[in-house]
């Protein structure tokens, strides 16, 4: 539905947000290894801001449609939470993991011809090379996005889904300090213990190459939980939680600050505002709002969303090569924008490809699993 009601299950929107969230960090890195640059599109980061606000957005909104089916008064309930999350996540990301250790001596060659025909800082071998027993480990457990050495160890863009897996781990205190202190107090509480988190990390010298620890990006997915929460609240109130999302997505904190980047944040939220509640902004603008937001819930905007954490995870291993290629093949006898046109339209296709096929064999096969060691355990309440 483009507009939800308390029995919705859907909001149209979502699905388009999640795919072009996918494809703008596809494309932001294609400009950036082909040595192309586009105003906001070679800022894949921004990319992968709009994708937490999703991510905070998706875990409030079905969190209170089963909150009747599942109460958090049940250890069932943070049981289910956690096997449905793991198992979204965990089997195309350890199939992929073992592709990047198997491919990661090639990965690191087509690197670096990019970063010296591009005048780059190289990369660190460690990512593409360290196959060691402690860098499996640590991302098989999913521990490396809290080390500053293992946080950006493999040739895959997974910092971030280190970072998803430390907020599913604290999203149900999380709810349960918004349930206590009230929402927006327990946003303010939880941003300024985030805050204060990195900001001793500061003092104390720990740096992270990527922002890949939760207090560095807790505020961006608190902007998400705010505006599920105000999907069914009155109308002062749901504007009120717009604006302590605007205020958040402004903390100084978990990437670049410039003016620029600051701006794109604001509008992330704005837009995704408006598509929520297209309906407090007249007929005219609200009318395009409610068509834009129902085009996004299209066959095939469903199936990009559905496709967006299989493409997030696969185009870095086909695209490293394929500029690789380009540029050892034509250095500069080739433009910049010759190469990304080339390079991406051969690397959308491939990827795509290749995330339709492990959505199919490993995602889908996960979340069965995940909805079959639910349906087997009962429900059972929390002890004093």
């Amino acid at each position: 539905m483009a507009e939800h009601t308390s029995r919705g299950s859907r909001i149209d929107c979502l699905d388009g947000l999640r795919g072009l969230a996918s494809l703008w960090v596809m494309i932001g890195h294609g400009l950036l290894l082909t040595g192309w640059r586009l105003p906001v599109l070679s800022e894949p980061d921004l990319g992968v801001d709009l994708f937490i606000m999703l991510s905070g957005f998706l875990m409030v909104f079905h969190y209170r449609l089963r909150a009747a089916k599942e109460p958090w008064e049940l250890t069932s309930t943070w049981r289910n939470f956690w096997v449905r999350r793991f198992l979204r996540i965990a089997p195309l990301y350890y199939l992929l993991l073992a592709v990047a250790f198997m491919l990661g001596p090639w990965l690191f060659e087509s690197r670096m011809v990019i970063d010296a025909f591009l005048d780059r800082t190289p990369q660190s071998p460690a990512r593409y090379l360290d196959n060691g027993l402690t860098n499996g480990l640590m991302h098989l457990s999913f521990l490396f996005g809290l080390s500053p050495d293992y946080a950006y160890r493999t040739p895959l863009p997974d910092w971030s889904i280190g970072l998803e897996m430390q907020f599913y781990a604290a999203f149900p205190f999380v709810m349960l300090l918004f349930k206590r202190s009230g929402q927006l107090k327990g946003a303010l509480i939880t941003a300024v213990i985030a805050s204060a988190i990195v900001a001793t990390a500061g003092l104390l010298g720990i740096r992270f190459p990527m922002p890949a620890f939760l207090p560095l990006k807790m505020h961006i997915f608190l902007c998400g939980m705010l505006l599920a929460l105000g999907l069914e609240a009155e109308r002062s109130k749901t504007f009120l939680y717009g604006a302590a999302a605007l205020a958040l997505v402004l903390l100084p904190i978990g990437g670049d600050m410039t003016a620029m980047k600051m701006l794109m944040r604001v509008m992330l939220v704005a837009v995704f505002f408006a598509l929520l509640h297209h309906r407090f902004f007249g007929d005219a603008l609200g009318g395009g709002l409610s068509a834009l937001s129902s085009a996004l819930g299209n066959r095939f905007f469903h199936w990009l969303g559905e496709l967006s954490f299989g493409a997030y995870l696969w185009h870095l291993i086909f695209l490293q090569p394929l500029a690789a290629y380009f540029i050892s093949a034509f250095g500069d006898m080739m433009t910049a924008p010759a190469r990304f046109a080339v390079v991406t339209a051969i690397l959308v296709p491939l990827v795509y490809m290749a995330a339709c096929a492990t959505f199919f064999a490993v995602e889908k096969p996960g979340q069965r699993l995940a909805k079959r060691l639910i349906d087997r355990r009962k429900a059972q309440p929390v002890e004093a």
